[in-house]
């Protein structure tokens, strides 16, 4: 059994610990808060955006619908979303197994690049064959959490696109966690280009427009915003799922060390009432023994 010094300094340290991790989980609720209204917000406008535009995108013929153009698949590049920190659970690990299941499963007889954000993603994937080697990207954007706007994350679609309509890339997928709720994350595997519209029983590709304002504008201007937007979201869901999972696991680790530290404490309590015990009895031998 460890001695008394030994259970005092360790009952000490894991109330440090749990002091940290209780910090932790506060600080990851109130930044949870403000990404999940961003998210909520932000989810209805670019979802249905998305859907009217990948059947606009239908209509349009090769020349015009540049970002609509499936061509055989041989290059892909897949965009992973982690954080930039750890202490999250398996908030990273699970996009990171997603992305090389991708890998080997869906995009086996491809070419396969990856363009990390976030530096769990760059640290997972800096040293193997599949980091991309495109001179008109760059490596990682583990900054773009430290200021997450729409104005710092158009830059990085936009390259992303013309990449693509260069044919550098014949499909571009996104790997991120998608926020349903505090304590649940969902991995997706989503394409994001070339646009392709959904199937669906009332959906059809061949649906007629009128276009207000132009057809050109919408070719020019909107498909572009809207390819932008989804980034930007897919950013915005993972931010808010980091929050949610580093917020859930430092409450579960803040739980574990109060069970230990009661744990401790009975020990502890068990212990010295051992020592007292043992001290009476030795004194009451003594006493016998002078007698």
């Amino acid at each position: 059994m460890a001695s008394l010094k030994e259970l005092r300094t360790r009952i000490t340290s894991v109330k440090s610990t749990r002091q940290i991790t209780s910090a932790m989980k506060m600080v990851s609720a109130a930044k949870l808060k403000r990404a999940q209204d961003a998210i909520v917000q932000m989810r209805p406008y670019a979802n249905k955006m998305k859907e009217i535009l990948q059947n606009v995108s239908a209509t349009l013929d090769s020349s015009e619908g540049v970002y609509s153009q499936e061509r055989e698949v041989k290059n892909v590049l897949l965009v992973v979303i982690t954080s930039n920190r750890g202490l999250c659970g398996g908030f990273n690990s699970n996009v990171i197994k997603r992305t090389n299941l991708a890998i080997k499963e869906e995009f086996a007889n491809a070419n396969v690049e990856i363009l990390p954000i976030g530096k769990k993603a760059f640290d997972a994937f800096k040293n193997t064959e599949y980091m991309h080697k495109n001179e008109h990207l760059p490596k990682e954007y583990n900054s773009i959490f430290d200021n997450l706007d729409y104005e710092h994350v158009a830059p990085i679609a936009e390259a992303v696109m013309q990449r693509f309509v260069d044919g550098d890339y014949d499909k571009v997928m996104f790997v991120y966690n998608q926020f349903k709720n505090a304590a649940t994350q969902i991995v997706q595997l989503e394409q994001f280009l070339p646009l392709v519209p959904e199937q669906t029983e009332t959906s059809s590709a061949q649906t007629e427009y009128i276009f207000q304002p132009s057809k050109d504008y919408i070719v020019e201007d909107l498909i572009p915003k809207s390819l932008k937007i989804q980034l930007y979201k897919a950013l915005l869901d993972s931010n808010a799922s980091e929050h949610g999972a580093r917020m859930t696991a430092m409450h579960q680790a803040t739980d574990n060390a109060t069970e230990l530290i009661n744990s401790l404490t009975l020990s502890y309590n068990k212990a010295r009432q051992a020592a007292i015990t043992n001290e009476i009895l030795e004194i009451v031998a003594g006493a016998e023994a002078l007698n």
